[in-house]
């Protein structure tokens, strides 16, 4: 009991402060809070430090060898995900204007990966395919959302004009040309501030305080500019190449509290109301989606890593803004994604949990004995007696 309380501190520590961010906004009034102009800056504030956390620590060489894999999870399974999730939405929701918010939770939220990403029983290959699939899957959300809000806006009746959604295919491709551009002035400035190989350290000398002090202003820049035009795949693509060292020791710490200050923010929506039964379905459909869709993309990975990739969905900051930036259009878009976004988060612990407890009490399997292997090669033993040894079966296939 005690080791569950334990394993379970995590998620009551979620509930905690979902339940403060509620009681914050109940107490101070949502108008003060959900409906000024910054609380939507914010939230995408918080999304930008997580999509450059969850891909600053991706580890690119174990990237390259999962390309096809990664391609795959950020393009055919969101699409494969959102599908999944539809069916069960129109069961809970019987609009149709709504089955858009299968999209919003259909991704993976690359702020709750990074802060849990420590915690996990994942190898760094699984891990860095979970990073690499939170981090660029939303684009790929954003992009489905502009172009089916409309015909889903058109589905909703006395639904408000075109004004009220929160991207347009216009504004679209004005946002990608604005990624391009961040992408190359944080590339441009890595470059000329970068790490030199005959640097002792970033506090060896005043040149290179200055260097460090330059990479950190260029990094506030960018995920200042990236706040304030929804620039999020420019900051996912800078987080591959520009990591200061000296960031390195704090940005863990930054991950966890820019992760509870999410929360929060999810709680404060929970003040106008709750949907529980749609919000349930909704949450329950997406991570089903995730241990289909997640199953089959990670079938190169060996078994555990599938396993825990197929239950790997997690919601928080990204379904917040995807919340926030529909509800204009869609007026029940908060009370069903805010207790979705729980049973997600829930949904993930509990199996989680289950899953690392089995892979704990597993006995490892016996090492084979390289010495073994010897003597019955030496004996020419019938193959039908060494084939089964996996260090004598590349000697047989030599033989052959």
């Amino acid at each position: 009991m005690a080791r569950t309380l334990r394993a379970a501190c995590h998620l009551w520590i979620m509930l905690a402060v979902l339940g403060f961010g509620w009681l914050l906004s109940t107490v101070t009034g949502t108008d003060l809070v959900t409906d000024s102009a910054a609380y939507p800056l914010i939230v995408s504030l918080l999304l930008a430090v997580g999509l450059y956390g969850s891909t600053s620590g991706i580890d690119l060489a174990e990237a390259r060898g999962d390309l096809r894999t990664l391609l795959l999870a950020v393009t055919v399974g969101v699409l494969a995900k959102a599908a999944l999730i539809v069916p069960v939405l129109w069961l809970a929701v019987r609009e149709p204007a709504y089955l858009i918010l299968a999209i919003a939770v259909a991704q993976i939220d690359p702020l709750s990966v990074a802060a849990l990403r420590s915690r996990s029983r994942m190898s760094e290959r699984g891990k860095t395919v979970l990073s690499v699939w939170s981090s660029f899957d939303d684009p790929v959300t954003v992009l489905l959302t502009a172009y089916l809000a409309p015909v889903a806006l058109s589905a909703l009746n006395g639904a408000a004009d075109s004004s009220a959604l929160p991207v347009t295919p216009d504004a679209y491709a004005l946002t990608m040309l604005g990624n391009v551009v961040l992408v190359a002035v944080a590339a441009l400035g890595w470059f000329l501030l970068r790490p030199r190989p005959q640097a002792q350290g970033w506090e060896g000398g005043g040149a290179d305080l200055l260097r460090a002090v330059g990479c950190l202003l260029v990094l506030g820049g960018v995920l200042a500019v990236a706040t304030a035009y929804g620039l999020m795949l420019g900051v996912a693509i800078v987080g591959l190449f520009y990591r200061p060292p000296l960031l390195l020791p704090v940005l863990g710490p930054a991950l966890a509290t820019a992760y509870y200050l999410a929360l929060v923010a999810l709680g404060l929506l929970l003040v106008d109301g709750v949907e529980f039964g749609p919000g349930i379905a909704l949450g329950a459909a997406a991570f089903g989606a995730q241990m289909v869709v997640g199953w089959f993309i990670a079938r190169n990975l060996d078994r555990s890593d599938r396993v825990s990739l197929a239950l790997g969905q997690q919601n928080g900051v990204t379904a917040v803004v995807l919340a926030l930036s529909l509800q204009p259009a869609f007026p029940r878009t908060v009370a069903i994604v805010a207790p979705a976004v729980v049973t997600v988060n829930v949904l993930h612990f509990l199996t989680n949990e289950l899953w690392n407890r089995r892979q704990a009490t597993r006995p490892a399997p016996p090492a084979p004995s390289p010495a073994g292997a010897r003597v019955l090669l030496a004996a020419d033993e019938p193959v039908a007696v060494v084939v089964g040894h996996p260090l004598v079966r590349p000697a047989l296939r030599r033989r052959v």
